[in-house]
């Protein structure tokens, strides 16, 4: 006899009890009775027989197999655990013997339980399945009793460890004669092979009974960077991370753990290619499909960041609804350029919705409509003529910017800073950070631009001569244009005026001889004239020409146009 693994085999039949064999000779002799009686052969085949069920048990089903005592199934024997199994069920079953009950105990697989050694020849010419009770743990597998000692190797026991080896010891198994040497009384056996195929079996079986659209019940295999393996008894499926729920998941960690049971839908299934896509959030309505139900434009809602990206943020309102606020909705007072200097992941943040399209899955939200537009009443506050004082903000080649409140700024043109001189960029006079005053000149809240002015408040002597002169008072001025029966006066450097009251037709013609005069000498003549209240004017009878010095009266002065009008006096 060949050695396996220094087992020695040869003297199996005397190393058994006495008791072992009496057992063995009176199943064998059990099981010849009963061929004989309802087989009539006399052959060592174990009977195939078909059963009804008539009864179901939490861990048996009966079944009636026309004789007198009925048949047993464990349970477990399904791939289902006879879930789907109904009384009146007809199914063929193998005879393995008696129970301890004094049932028949049966099995859904063909199996041979050899008495001699030809039934051995022919299980294992057949490759036929047989049953055989595991007897003990040796080097490198076990003993199997089939009706002779076989060796089975540990490689082909379908156990993972010693443990489990152990754990056979005493159970009755199916298994396959893969060597048989009757001279040397030499045989060896296979059980992985048979698992492996019922695994199939079952397999097939289960993919047959599947479609799309079952709700089944599974545990997790194993996770993966992209999914999770679900047994479902007989079968494994995918459920992809993108599956799991309605919400953004990073990884399956977030959600599932290895052995947890779970409840899946089949979303498809390729039973030629053995491949079954799973899928838990279809298993609760799509919260988009109710989105216009409970989200309105202009509602205010708390969310959570969960995605920071160079354009915006994507805020999660509820499971499965996240949306966008784009960088430019962020703040009313400061151009963001990057998302994460204002939000943070995790944040939790107050918004408003400002569109929602649900078929397209889109939700627009703002951060700075949450906190109030501040142009709301800039235009109450800061109406035109209005005088405001605040910092320079920014500086431009075309102009400053100032702050009249926070998140509104005013914009003073390069030409409204000074009229001391010309100005090639703001910076020669201003600098960010710096407080001025300037006048709103005009403001469009819709635009959201206010223009500002600051020489319109700077003092001149036009603003000089109105503040010290009254309606009567008289004065002295220059003539510098007749037309149309007017004559307009100049009163000092920035000073002008009209009279009405001119009569002399002579002016026209004094006119065009009226020599050139300096200009600026008089005006500082006229200037010192209508301050120290001195008069030298040309006699009351001499024509009114361009560039005469004559007195004039008050007549009206408009203090919010600065207009003066005079009267010639004589």
């Amino acid at each position: 006899m060949e050695n396996h693994e220094n087992i020695d085999l040869s003297n199996a039949a005397d190393t058994t009890s006495s008791a072992e064999e009496n057992s063995f000779e009176s199943f064998g002799d059990m099981l010849s009775q009963f061929e004989k009686e309802h087989s009539g052969s006399s052959g060592s085949m174990s009977p195939e027989k078909e059963g009804a069920v008539v009864s179901i048990t939490d861990d048996s089903v009966f079944l009636d197999i026309g004789l007198k005592v009925e048949g047993v199934l464990p349970r477990a024997a399904f791939s289902d655990n006879a879930e789907k199994i109904v009384v009146g069920d007809k199914m063929r079953v193998s005879l393995k013997g008696r129970n301890e009950e004094g049932y028949y105990a049966l099995s859904l697989a063909k199996v041979i339980r050899p008495v001699d050694w030809q039934a051995l020849e022919k299980a294992f010419a057949e490759h036929a399945t047989v049953v055989g009770t595991v007897t003990g743990v040796v080097k490198g597998g076990l003993t199997v009793d089939i009706g002779v000692r076989a060796f089975m190797p540990a490689s082909r026991s379908g156990s993972r460890d010693a443990a489990d080896l152990e754990k056979l010891v005493g159970e009755e198994i199916s298994c396959r004669i893969i060597k048989l040497d009757a001279t040397e009384e030499d045989v060896v056996v296979d059980r992985r092979v048979v698992l492996e195929e019922q695994a199939r079996a079952v397999e097939h079986q289960r993919y047959s009974e599947v479609k799309e659209g079952d709700i089944l019940s599974g545990h997790v295999r194993s996770l993966t960077s992209y999914g999770a393996f679900i047994d479902l008894g007989g079968m494994d499926g995918l459920l992809h991370v993108s599956d799991m729920a309605w919400r953004r998941i990073g990884s399956p960690e977030e959600l599932l753990s290895a052995g947890q049971q779970v409840r899946v839908k089949v979303l498809k299934l390729d039973a030629e290619n053995k491949r079954i896509s799973l899928g838990v959030k279809q298993l609760e309505p799509e919260p988009w499909q109710t989105a216009a139900e409970r989200y309105q434009v202009g509602q205010r809602i708390n969310g959570i960041v969960r995605r920071l990206t160079d354009f915006g943020a994507f805020v999660e309102v509820e499971p499965g609804i996240e949306g966008l606020i784009h960088v430019s909705e962020m703040s009313w007072i400061n151009k963001i350029r990057k998302p994460a200097d204002v939000l943070t992941l995790e944040d939790s943040v107050e918004a408003v919705i400002l569109s929602i399209q649900p078929e397209e899955r889109r939700l627009a939200l703002g951060l700075k409509q949450a906190l109030g537009d501040p142009w709301s009443d800039v235009a109450a506050k800061f109406p035109a003529g209005t005088t405001m004082e605040g910092p320079v903000v920014r500086l431009t080649k075309f102009g400053a910017f100032v702050k009249l409140v926070d998140g509104v700024e005013g914009l003073v043109h390069i030409s409204e800073i000074t009229t001391e001189k010309r100005l090639n960029h703001p910076q020669e006079m201003l600098h960010v950070g710096q407080i001025v005053k300037a006048q709103v000149l005009a403001l469009d809240a819709e635009k959201r631009q206010v223009k500002l002015s600051m020489k319109q408040l700077i003092p001149t002597d036009l603003d000089s001569f109105v503040a010290e002169h009254s309606i009567g008072d008289v004065v002295s001025g220059r003539v510098v244009k007749m037309e149309d029966g007017k004559a307009t006066v100049q009163l000092g450097e920035g000073v002008l005026a009209v009279s009405s009251n001119v009569t002399d037709t002579e002016s026209a013609v004094a006119a065009v001889t009226a020599p050139v005069l300096d200009l600026s000498a008089l005006t500082s003549m006229l200037n010192a004239r209508w301050k120290g209240g001195e008069s030298n004017s040309s006699p009351k009878s001499e024509a009114l020409q361009v560039g005469q010095l004559r007195s004039f009266k008050i007549a009206a002065i408009d203090q919010e146009t600065k207009e003066i009008a005079l009267d010639l006096q004589g």
